[in-house]
């Protein structure tokens, strides 16, 4: 049985309908039900007593609450994502300024590490007008690493 993340990740390209959205909700309420021996009304019954905004709530990370305004995630991003991939390793950006830095350092090599992919998609994966917006998201997190 899949996951409704599973599920999500697989529909997330492809714009569906909201019958086609009904429809995938409802396979997966058949079979949680028929795999813990229930009543596929029940699970329905539940669901009509949870408020639609707790239904449809997005993890802190990808939200304005989780992310920090000068670029990357705040601790409360951080720990959403946490919770969201568990196993994750996910930590704060290295701020400190490379001359402030040891050389070869483990915080060193995050930054550079960091600074080289970051670099590599603003180059390849943006538009030309993100690339050169100041606001964007990418330019904030490689100005907060200081790349």
């Amino acid at each position: 049985m899949k996951t409704f993340k599973q599920i999500r990740e697989e529909t997330r390209e492809v714009e569906l309908t909201p019958e086609e959205q009904f429809d995938i909700i409802e396979n997966v309420i058949e079979d949680i039900a028929k795999n813990n021996n229930i009543d596929s009304e029940v699970i329905w019954e539940e669901l009509e007593s949870i408020p639609d905004e707790e239904l449809l709530e997005v993890a802190a990370w990808q939200r304005k609450e989780g992310k920090n305004p000068e670029g990357g995630l705040n601790a409360k991003g951080i720990a959403a994502y946490r919770r969201e991939n568990p196993g994750s390793k996910l930590q704060m950006a290295v701020t400190t300024k490379p001359s402030k830095l040891k050389s070869g350092s483990k915080a060193a090599n995050r930054r550079k590490s960091f600074c080289a992919r970051m670099g590599g998609m603003k180059k390849r994966l943006t538009s030309a007008k993100t690339a050169r917006d100041p606001d964007s998201r990418i330019n904030k997190a490689l100005r907060k690493w200081n790349c």
